[in-house]
């Protein structure tokens, strides 16, 4: 059998083996194919997915969504309708947090003028 190790899979991933088969029992991976001594052995799929889950943790979803989605996912193309509202609420949240972000960039950008001299005189620092 091919495929990667939990080992191999932790060094490519940055994720832990813990994580690894914590994902896969709270249903967050799909079966993970297991080798004659039992061993697991991920495969490129399972490595595609794993940049998804990584990507959907950045966004901030919870685990128990990225559970629910990978439910969806299993369930079949029916799913479909459920999973893009999932996704089009969380992209909803990561452009309010992104605006959000912007305006501590404004502030800060504004500090910065200010302490490093480049707002005229009489502009008040606080």
């Amino acid at each position: 059998m091919t495929g990667y190790s939990i080992g191999e899979v932790a060094a490519l991933t940055g994720l832990s083996q813990h994580t690894l088969r914590w994902y896969e029992r709270i249903g967050l991976m799909d079966y993970i194919e297991r080798d004659h001594s039992g061993q697991r052995r991920f495969t490129e799929r399972d490595l595609s997915w794993l940049g998804l889950i990584g990507k959907l943790r950045s966004t901030g979803m919870s685990v128990a969504d990225m559970v629910r989605y990978a439910e969806l996912v299993r369930a079949g193309d029916h799913t479909f309708p459920e999973r893009c509202a999932m996704f089009e609420k969380t992209r909803s949240e990561v452009l309010a947090k992104i605006a959000e972000l912007q305006e501590a960039v404004a502030v800060l950008d504004r500090k910065i003028d200010i302490y490093s001299g480049v707002l005229p005189e009489g502009v008040k620092a606080s």
